[in-house]
């Protein structure tokens, strides 16, 4: 996971905004699955 991201879902769990987790989460899994599409089409 990128050291940005861990940033900001610390910080968004921290000020418990639901809100940010949920949007940052979903980033992350889009991200890694589009990172595993790429390394199957290799």
């Amino acid at each position: 996971m990128p050291q940005w991201l861990c940033l900001q879902l610390m910080r968004a769990f921290h000020n418990k905004n639901r809100r940010q987790v949920k949007l940052l989460n979903d980033c992350w899994f889009f991200y890694r699955t589009k990172q595993n599409e790429v390394k199957e089409q290799s």
